[in-house]
């Protein structure tokens, strides 16, 4: 065996490792410890057992957690989290291209909050920026129900500029746009979207939980008052809401697994965190049928003519 780094020909065992037990090597020159030449999970995975990995990516987008997938599938849970990084690229290169010239006409935009690894509250100083809490900013068309933006990312100015001027260069014409209360939207909509837009935002003024016993500690809040407020432009007063968004945010929470609260299913990467997303709405867009729809949002908001498979959504890209 000849050591990769200094390319010296003699070398030792060095015990083995994974089910397929495959052999390390220590270069008795530079002390050096390698593997030998192995097979490793690709991008043709897919072709080489498409089947299982359909099942594997159909559990997860149903909400299963990575370990009931891998009871479900018999596949390890390292090859499913390889898997979805790869069914999350590719889904992510498929929302960027379609996506593109939309002529929407309302659009809603909103935040939902989850965590990588540990809470804000469990966060050190000298933790990687990736770990603590996240947010993922969708916006949604009223109308066909399409998402055609989001991005993960922490709840700051420069995050929300960013995933507005992502979303300003998919529409066509110009739109009603309504938000929630968030104080980084008043800045950064007008200087992403300048006077081309009818800006709302809607601020939602909630009680005490009215909490009467251990029983109702999760209870959610009442609702006491609804502020709206126009920003730019002439909004109708009929669209100016966030209700559609909103119950997006509950089919997130619902369909994957690491956004369901008070569970363990949460992510300990957020590179995982991102391909999950970007698998969901790839899948809501293009292959889910909406349920008040009959039909999925790409089709109709035109960019489809047929519901797609997780496998044709996969090979678009």
């Amino acid at each position: 065996m000849t050591c990769i780094r200094c390319q010296h020909t003699i070398c030792v065992k060095a015990g083995s490792f994974g089910k397929r037990h495959v052999q390390r090597w220590k270069c008795t020159s530079c002390k050096n410890r390698f593997a030998e030449p192995h097979a490793k999970l690709t991008r043709d995975m897919f072709q080489s057992n498409p089947d299982a990995a359909m099942r594997a990516l159909h559990c997860l987008l149903e909400g299963c957690s990575i370990r009931s997938t891998e009871r479900l599938t018999g596949l390890n849970r390292n090859t499913i989290m390889r898997l979805l990084i790869v069914a999350g690229e590719r889904s992510a290169r498929l929302m960027d291209t379609r996506m593109r010239n939309l002529r929407t006409r309302h659009l809603q935009v909103d935040e939902i909050w989850t965590f990588v690894q540990k809470k804000r509250a469990r966060v050190y100083k000298g933790d990687s920026a990736e770990i603590g809490d996240q947010w993922v900013y969708v916006a949604l068309d009223a109308e066909t129900k399409l998402i055609p933006s989001f991005r993960v990312g922490k709840r700051i100015r420069l995050d929300t500029g960013e995933f507005l001027w992502d979303l300003y260069q998919r529409l066509a014409d110009r739109v009603q746009l309504t938000t929630d209360g968030l104080n980084h939207y008043t800045h950064a909509v007008p200087e992403f979207f300048g006077s081309n837009v009818d800006f709302a935002q809607l601020t939602k003024m909630f009680g005490d939980y009215g909490q009467n016993g251990p029983e109702r500690r999760y209870s959610p809040s009442a609702l006491k008052g609804v502020i709206s407020k126009v920003r730019i432009g002439d909004p109708d007063p009929e669209h100016v809401s966030t209700s559609f968004v909103e119950r997006s945010n509950l089919t997130m929470r619902q369909q994957m697994k690491r956004f369901t609260r008070l569970t363990l299913g949460y992510s300990k990467k957020l590179s995982h965190l991102k391909a999950a997303v970007a698998l969901h709405f790839a899948y809501y867009n293009f292959c889910r049928v909406h349920g008040s729809l009959r039909v999925t949002p790409a089709m109709e908001a035109g960019l489809a003519d047929h519901v797609w498979s997780i496998a044709e959504l996969l090979m678009a890209a």
